[in-house]
């Protein structure tokens, strides 16, 4: 893996970093070269690192659709919102910058070692501040952050607790100037309270679909072509056909597909082993969208 040290005197360091608060005295990239990815559209999505089934689906949900428009899809690498929309991109087909709290010889969390091998195959670009052999500090979780959302044009939060670490990313986007969205949630839930914060104080614009996005980047909705999932029988297609309806939940599902248990458990363990659906966490489940070439 080479990785290229870029310094402000560099011609190819990143221009939209030059020009934030405290910018990177040098940056380490390795991946596509970073002003290819910069020329496109780019849109940070972060949150929690606990994430519940909800915050799973929206974040895939927007990832999917964001990646199949295009548009660059730009992350931390943490565990959470970060690599779920990061992963969802991938699946739809595109590319994706993680920027690394650590050096990118030395990815933290180890889990997401994997993520990152991918986000660099799949034409993405892996990017630190923190050369080999340096020591992930705890403060550099927090200034990772803004060159998260420094590298992106816009920036959206699915899902944050009261005290999420996301919320910095937040303050870094509105001291940037960047579009800053976060997409509203459950009131009597605690992961939907700093959202739901950024929302009423106006620091945010409410994102309801990908299109919101859009047009918070000046840019208009082009024809996708998502290839249609269907199942091998009557059962597997009564439980895709409540799934495309917005059903996430396995104990409604069951009621609303009027399925005997044993047919519905075959039902949803066949179409999770043929790659059709995908576990949220907690009983959830989801269509797995892919974009036809």
């Amino acid at each position: 893996m080479l990785v290229k040290k870029l310094t402000l005197m560099s011609s190819d360091f990143p221009e939209p970093l030059r020009h934030i608060p405290q910018p990177p005295r040098q940056l380490y990239a390795t991946g596509a070269p970073l002003k290819e990815l910069l020329i496109r559209p780019r849109v940070a999505i972060v949150g929690s690192r606990k994430i519940t089934p909800y915050g799973k689906q929206v974040t895939a949900n927007l990832a999917s659709r964001l990646a199949g428009q295009g548009i660059i899809v730009v992350s931390g690498l943490a565990l959470g919102v970060d690599a779920w929309g990061q992963q969802a991109a991938l699946e739809a087909g595109g590319q994706v910058i993680g920027v690394l709290p650590g050096p990118i010889e030395n990815i933290v969390p180890a889990t997401n070692r994997p993520l990152a091998r991918r986000i660099l195959e799949q034409g993405g670009a892996l990017v630190s501040e923190y050369g080999a052999g340096e020591p992930p500090y705890r403060q550099n979780f927090i200034a990772r952050n803004r060159l998260v959302s420094g590298l992106a044009d816009a920036v959206v939060i699915t899902e944050a607790a009261e005290k999420s670490g996301s919320l910095h990313t937040a303050r870094f986007a509105l001291e940037q100037g960047r579009e800053m969205l976060a997409v509203p949630g459950d009131i009597t839930k605690p992961n939907s309270i700093g959202t739901n914060n950024l929302l009423k104080a106006g620091h945010a614009a409410a994102v309801t679909s990908f299109e919101d996005v859009l047009h918070a980047l000046g840019l208009q909705s082009h024809e996708t072509v998502i290839q249609k999932v269907r199942g091998r029988d009557a059962n597997e297609q009564n439980l895709l056909d409540l799934l495309s309806e917005g059903l996430s939940d396995g104990a409604e599902l069951l009621e609303r597909s009027q399925l005997q248990t044993s047919e519905f458990n075959r039902a949803l363990t066949m179409l999770e082993i043929s790659g059709k659906i995908y576990a949220l966490g907690a009983n959830h489940w989801a269509i797995q969208v892919t974009n036809k070439p």
